[in-house]
């Protein structure tokens, strides 16, 4: 059991350790997984609900969880990378590492920014305190997508996708017939005589 939990850590460390985002996007990933798995065996071991609902709400609640899954990992994972990247090309620093890539650098100007720079590899001198900095921003930033997926994107996904199953629901109960309700078509004051004349003449009392 000892190994085991020594091995585990191994692993938590060589995947994570260095990289505390990136272990924020991936158990965030494995919650909305569980989560879903815990609604969808809600509703089909629940024998309240007849099977019938059951063929309805399942497949609901699986696209549900690939709605959440999906985007809470493309929006984090994006916000994560996109910081990475500003960090290692040095558009977001610290003024220390600023600082010393223009003590090594001919011209800053041409350095910092650029698409291939990478001030962890370039500069290994620098290893500790680049990557602290670059941590604290990958945390930052994963923390912001994971809460703009989780309360702005990922319910406004969810409702258009809801709107969209009820109507398709509604329309099948129906039997796919319009259901727009339409107003009567106007008739003119000759035909309404004509019409009320009719019906007096058909409800009168015969002598």
């Amino acid at each position: 059991m000892a190994n085991l939990f020594s091995n585990f850590k191994s692993v938590m460390y060589k995947n994570y350790g260095e990289n505390p985002g990136k272990m924020l996007v991936h158990t965030g990933v494995l919650g909305w997984i569980l989560s879903a798995m815990a609604q969808v065996s809600a509703v089909v071991f629940n024998d309240k609900i007849s099977k019938e609902q059951k063929s309805f709400l399942i497949p609901q609640e699986i696209a549900d969880a690939a709605i959440n899954i999906i985007s809470f990992y493309v929006i984090t994972s994006s916000f994560k990378n996109l910081a990475s990247k500003l960090v290692s090309t040095g558009k977001l620093s610290t003024v220390k590492i600023r600082n010393y890539i223009k003590s090594k650098v001919a011209n800053p100007a041409d350095y910092i920014g650029k698409l291939n720079t990478n001030i962890g590899k370039d500069f290994p001198e620098i290893k500790e305190e680049f990557k602290a900095f670059k941590n604290g921003v990958d945390v930052v930033a994963s923390t912001v997508g994971s809460v703009i997926s989780c309360n702005i994107v990922t319910p406004l996904l969810r409702n258009e996708y809801a709107a969209q199953k009820q109507k398709e629901a509604i329309a099948k109960m129906h039997g796919n017939e319009n259901l727009n309700i339409k107003q009567p078509e106007k008739i003119s004051m000759d035909a309404y005589i004509k019409m009320a004349s009719m019906k007096h003449h058909s409800t009168g009392l015969k002598i």
